[in-house]
This record gives structure tokens, sequence and C-alpha cells, in this order.
């Protein structure tokens, strides 16, 4: 999956012009709910201000907070200018990017604005891709890294009819053996499952139903 498909589209943005007061900004923040808005420079991107960027440049000025708040520019504390997106990259790597920022801008090749990938939106992909919420049982095991073991996995889930709700893989310390998180539909045979996973060479590390 690419970034582009978890992007908010810049019609969808809630947005602030370089020029715009910190007023303007932190009324659009406090408004939307949102953690932080692209700065533009007409259709280019300039950067983001934060509601945590309007105090904490508030407290190193200590300068009246309304006259602060209106005369100073959102240019004049964006930050990220450098940190964007294209949209072809992987979205998981978003996630180390986004790890202590809230949003990322992303951009065309001329720098024109395109949307934001939020930190919100990167979780909420991965919680679809562990099966967060979809309730079924969380089954934790490890295998022998060898080729085709994905494969028997599939063939064992098809033969008891099990509906594979999700399924992540982990490369463990040891390079000769894998770990396996899948989350299955709850069925009366799931004990057979089991039984036949471990018959398999698959070693079951835990069971949790959510």
């Amino acid at each position: 999956m690419f970034v582009k498909s978890i992007m908010i589209p810049k019609y969808s943005c809630f947005t602030v012009q370089k020029e715009d007061s910190l007023a303007t900004a932190l009324s659009k923040l406090e408004k939307h709910q949102v953690d932080g808005l692209p700065v533009l420079d007409g259709e280019k991107y300039a950067g983001v201000v934060t509601r945590y960027g309007i105090y904490k440049h508030f407290f190193d000025t200590a300068a009246d907070r309304d006259e602060y708040l209106q005369s100073t520019r959102a240019s004049d504390i964006a930050t990220h200018q450098d940190d964007v997106l294209v949209g072809d990259e992987i979205f998981e790597k978003t996630l180390i990017n986004l790890k202590d920022f809230p949003i990322l801008a992303v951009v065309d090749d001329d720098g024109k604005f395109l949307g934001i990938v939020s930190r919100s939106d990167v979780v909420e992909t991965f919680q679809s891709a562990f099966g967060v919420n979809r309730p079924g049982v969380r089954i934790a095991f490890t295998s022998v890294e060898t080729e085709g073991r994905i494969a028997r996995l599939s063939e064992i889930a098809h033969h008891y009819h099990e509906h594979i709700i999700s399924l992540v893989t982990f490369d463990e310390t040891d390079k000769l053996v894998r770990r396996i998180v899948m989350k299955v539909e709850k069925k009366p045979n799931l004990d057979k499952f089991l039984k036949k996973l471990e018959n398999a060479g698959f070693r079951i590390l835990s069971l949790t139903e959510d």
C-alpha cells in the first residue's frame, strides 16, 4: 500500500496561508479539532503550524497574548518545510516519521500541496491490517524459516474452512525462525485447527479472543 492510498486530499484539508495570523490558525485548529495545519504559499507547501508550536513560541517570546496572535504570521513559526512525501512511498515508513509529529504533507515535483497523511490515519490502517476492529481469535506462533511455510499455513486454514481476518509476520532475532500473528473467525473446530498447526511444525505461543 502506498501513501497516496491513505492521503487526505487537499480539498478535504484545513489549511492556512503563510500570511494568515496565528489567531486565524489557532481558531481553525480549535474549530476543527485537528493537531496541525499545512501552511501554504498560494498553492505551494510552506510548512506546518501546530497548536503546540503556537504556544511554545508564545512562551519563548513572552509577548502579550493577543498582540502575539494577531501580529505573528503562520509562516513565522511554521516547521517541517522539508519533511514531505510525494505519494509513492510505502505507507509503513510514514509511521516512523509521524512518531513525534501529527501530519506530513504530500507534494508534487514542483512543491504544490496535494494533501496530508495524518498519524491517526496511519495508525487506523495498521489496526485494519491487524484486524483490530473485527472480532475473532488471535493466534501467535512461530515457524521455522523455510520456503513454502506461509503457503502451508494457508492450506491448513483452507482445509479447516478458517476465515483469516489478518496475517502478519515478524522476523525473529534468530533468522531461522519467524513469528506469525494470525487472526481468524472463532469457529467450533478451532481446537482441531490448532492441533493441525502444531503437527505441521507451527509452535503456538498464545491464543487471545477479542
